[in-house]
């Protein structure tokens, strides 16, 4: 009834980091202007029809929502699915900013295993807290506006993002205080000097900034294919020494997030003859973390290139004894 036929006359761009960042500034600002004026309800009807609008417009997107979701669904994804999936996505994009504007009364946040991890900063040498593109992380960020033993820094690629960082700044220019540009030589000075202050760092660990075969890679399975995850972000936890919490903000419909804090590794007394081995195991439970958050909240997860880049979805997979 609602099936979602395609059919990939060209494999998927597999670097996103080459992708053009696909916003329209002059619509990102009227959209902006109407929630604040007219309110959040009002502004997630507006909504709908801009994630309606993506969802049938963008095929490289469409196309890789559906190789993604017929993994964590474990069927064949449909058109109700596609859509849900961007409007997930536009709705985290949205609710940022409301929380930029400090507006954490039109939420219900609900913390899970915060304790833990206060625990481990009340002895004020900092965290690293390893996400990725599931869920909210503005919402985690809010966490450390609110709660003043919870300071978030944030490590980023600004370069395809400049128009929704520029209108997002323009809400509130603080947003810029505690960002960690990435890509540039001061990057790792820095986040030690954020950390040394009793900071938690976010880093986002399930991209590397392209596909290029010099970026540090281990070969993982995930949702039941193989491909890839960067090593960079737990060897740089390793380097520095410190503790690390896997973290998502899971959106669960209406006004409700989920912020998940789960301790990852701690390699504060890891020698560095087992450093590596020390890496590898953090990521293995990385990746098995982000994906049962990925089967369990499937629509929050918003990696919209072809992650897997090694064929297609499993629904388009011949059944076996059936190869070709």
């Amino acid at each position: 009834m609602l099936s979602w036929p395609w059919k990939r006359d060209h494999p998927l761009p597999t670097d996103w980091s080459q992708r053009n960042e696909r916003s329209n500034l002059t619509l990102m600002r009227l959209m902006t202007w109407l929630s604040l004026r007219l309110g959040r309800p009002t502004g997630r009807v507006v909504l709908r029809f801009v994630a309606a609008w993506f969802t049938l417009f963008s095929p490289a997107a469409r196309h890789a929502s559906r190789a993604y979701l017929d993994r964590a669904l474990g069927r064949e994804a449909n058109w109700l699915d596609g859509f849900r999936h961007v409007f997930t996505f536009a709705t985290t994009i949205h609710d940022r900013i409301y929380l930029l504007n400090g507006r954490f009364d039109l939420f219900d946040i609900r913390l899970h295993g915060a304790d833990k991890l206060l625990e481990t900063m009340a002895g004020g040498h900092g965290a690293f807290l390893l996400g990725g593109h599931l869920g909210s992380f503005e919402v985690v960020r809010a966490m450390g506006r609110r709660h003043p033993g919870m300071r978030v820094a944030i490590t980023m690629y600004e370069e395809n993002a400049h128009k929704l960082n520029d209108v997002m700044q323009s809400i509130n220019p603080a947003v810029r205080q505690d960002v960690i540009r990435l890509g540039h030589v001061d990057a790792m000075l820095r986040v030690r000097d954020y950390l040394d202050r009793g900071y938690m760092v976010g880093l986002l660990a399930d991209r590397t900034l392209s596909q290029r075969a010099t970026d540090p890679v281990q070969p993982c399975d995930f949702l039941g294919a193989p491909t890839t995850f960067p090593t960079g972000p737990m060897r740089m936890a390793a380097m520095l020494r410190r503790p690390v919490f896997f973290i998502t903000g899971i959106y669960r419909g209406g006004n409700r997030y989920d912020v998940h804090f789960v301790p990852l590794a701690d390699f504060t007394h890891v020698a560095r003859g087992h450093r590596e081995e020390a890496v590898q195991d953090a990521l293995r439970r990385y990746v098995g973390l982000l994906e049962g958050f990925c089967r369990d909240a499937p629509y929050n997860w918003f990696n919209f290139y072809d992650f897997w880049h090694a064929g297609p979805p499993l629904s388009e997979q011949p059944p076996p004894g059936n190869e070709p």
